[in-house]
């Protein structure tokens, strides 16, 4: 996957996301590309992602597929000659299809299927050896039969964040 990931190019206080921040010594270090329809990448786990022996976390899955759709939506809300906009997730819903194995490496694919004002609307699915493809019109993750190796699949939305802007205090 050529090019400069998308997380990449979000400015420097607005990279230290534990899933894809470059400035995260810690983090997973997902790298998403856009390649003007859907966003890709891979990541690996390693042996501290396990869940049961042999199997990754579904927590790690979770997060895997929010990064990585969030720097989708942020890719294909770009402008002509801009660096992605920082995006934030407003919704997150998750289906486990079935145990994901530990070792592989894992394709993250992921598409635009809505866009209302700055909320963009992503669908996306993880898996080894990846083989199912999103469904006709964007609008399903996965194939009908699943495919083998679709382990989790995503809906999400989130809002944009413009630079120079501030997000909301956190709840006390």
């Amino acid at each position: 996957m050529p090019g400069i990931p998308i997380q990449h190019q979000y400015p420097d206080d607005l990279s230290h996301c534990y899933g894809c921040g470059r400035n995260n010594d810690k983090g997973l270090h997902i790298a998403s590309r856009w390649d003007g329809e859907e966003g890709l990448a891979s990541f690996t786990p390693r042996p501290e992602h396990i869940a049961l022996p042999g199997y990754v976390y579904g927590g790690l899955l979770a997060s895997l597929v929010d990064c990585h759709g969030v720097a989708t939506a942020a890719a294909a809300s770009a402008g002509e000659g801009e660096g992605p906009q920082r995006y934030v997730t407003a919704s997150l819903h998750v289906d486990f299809l079935r145990p994901t194995p530990l070792g592989p490496e894992l394709t993250l694919r992921a598409r635009v299927v809505e866009r209302r004002g700055r909320k963009v609307v992503v669908d996306g699915d993880t898996g080894p050896g990846r083989a199912a493809r999103q469904g006709a019109g964007g609008r399903r993750a996965h194939a009908p039969n699943h495919g083998p190796g679709v382990t989790a699949t995503l809906r999400q939305a989130g809002e944009g964040f413009r630079p120079g802007g501030r997000f909301p205090e956190p709840a006390r």
